[in-house]
């Protein structure tokens, strides 16, 4: 095969921050607008127009969540068998609050009912805000390690329990995520709707979103470097050696974490992303520039996500309660073989799905207004 085990085990790690990230920058801006639905939307019209914003693409969006898991069960099965069944309770609990949004979209409008059509907008309020709020205490949770060992047979034990996910960490982690998507739902409501006062709402909102993005990053940044959170691998690993946790001699290491800027230095431009996103999205909310604000806080996702991959790499999964258990890019992967031809079919479709991602964004793109909702009888 042209390329050896270290490479594609390199490519499956990035790919896997590339859906991750495709989902935040797409999907994550669904959560924002569900998020921020009650509150920037006073009467049915109003949420109506917030709903319509996202109704021609959310439904697309969530493939890259679809990619995500698929890619960590064929790519990285040890990580996939230890985490969708640790976190199983984590995992329910954010399927069900996404499942009431397709049912809210589809429902909301079946009754001219107020109290109906209020219930289903919370309803898609808890669809966006608890995924969000879910998936940033599970990274929360990846950088604290999980509480789960291996025994000699690589049988998996996991020894926590749900209320056990919501460290003090993780919680940081959990409120950086709904202050992100927050900001990312803001900026698209900037783009996406006619001046008013539903857009004046949002873009408030996306001010405190901003703030909230910059100071709980810095804090979690900050926790980090002075805290005792990190792992370290001690002595040598083959990269190209075969997948088995059992090998890897693995210690908790306070501050560990940052290890790799010092190594790689360019790798500092993903937590400047991190914290300069936030600031750029406030500074286009005050100049009024909404493709500003919308690139601003995808610079934040770019930046956030990608910071955590680079400060843990080459863990991806470190365990709690038994760091020898820890599970990395080297011990973790599925075989040569496998990834050699994933990153085949990869190749072939993934250009298709951002080629069609794109002209789907492209045809669709355009501002929704209160007028437009009230006739157009093919809004939700």
């Amino acid at each position: 095969m042209p390329l050896d085990y270290e490479t594609l085990r390199v490519i499956w790690w990035a790919l896997m921050g590339v859906l991750l990230i495709g989902f935040a920058l797409t999907d994550g801006f669904d959560l924002g607008v569900a998020s921020l639905l009650p509150f920037v939307g006073r009467n049915d019209l109003e949420r109506r127009q917030v709903i319509n914003t996202v109704g021609a693409t959310w439904e697309g969006n969530q493939v890259w969540f679809i990619l995500g898991g698929g890619a960590i069960f064929a790519a990285w099965p040890f990580v996939y068998a230890i985490s969708f069944s640790g976190f199983y309770l984590a995992m329910f609990l954010v399927l069900a609050a996404l499942i009431l949004r397709p049912v809210g979209f589809k429902y909301r409008s079946k009754k001219e009912d107020p109290a109906w059509r209020s219930r289903w907008d919370w309803a898609l309020f808890v669809g966006g805000f608890v995924p969000a709020l879910v998936f940033g205490v599970a990274v929360g949770n990846v950088l604290t390690g999980a509480p789960f060992r291996l025994d000699d047979t690589l049988r998996a034990f996991y020894e926590g329990s749900l209320l056990s996910l919501f460290s003090p960490f993780a919680l940081l982690a959990g409120l950086v995520s709904v202050a992100m998507l927050v900001l990312h739902g803001a900026g698209w409501l900037a783009m996406k709707l006619e001046p008013g006062p539903v857009r004046t709402r949002a873009i408030r909102y996306g001010s405190f979103a901003a703030v909230a993005v910059f100071v709980l990053y810095a804090v979690g940044g900050a926790w980090l470097a002075y805290g005792d959170l990190g792992f370290a691998i001690q002595g040598t690993v083959d990269p190209n050696g075969p997948s088995n946790p059992l090998h890897t001699d693995t210690v908790e290491q306070a501050g560990a974490w940052l290890d790799n800027y010092a190594s790689y230095p360019l790798l500092l431009i993903l937590p400047a992303l991190g914290l300069a996103g936030p600031l750029i999205a406030l500074l286009g909310i005050r100049r009024g520039k909404d493709a500003m604000v919308f690139a601003g806080s995808s610079a934040a996702n770019l930046g956030i996500i990608g910071s955590v991959g680079a400060s843990m790499f080459p863990f991806i999964l470190p365990s709690s309660i038994d760091p020898q258990s820890s599970l990395t890019v080297w011990n973790a992967s599925s075989s040569h073989l496998t990834l050699f031809i994933m990153l085949l079919v990869t190749a072939v479709f993934l250009p298709l799905v951002l080629i069609y991602t794109a002209w789907a964004y492209r045809v669709m793109f355009g501002r929704v207004g209160e007028d437009e909702v009230a006739h157009n009888p093919d809004f939700y």
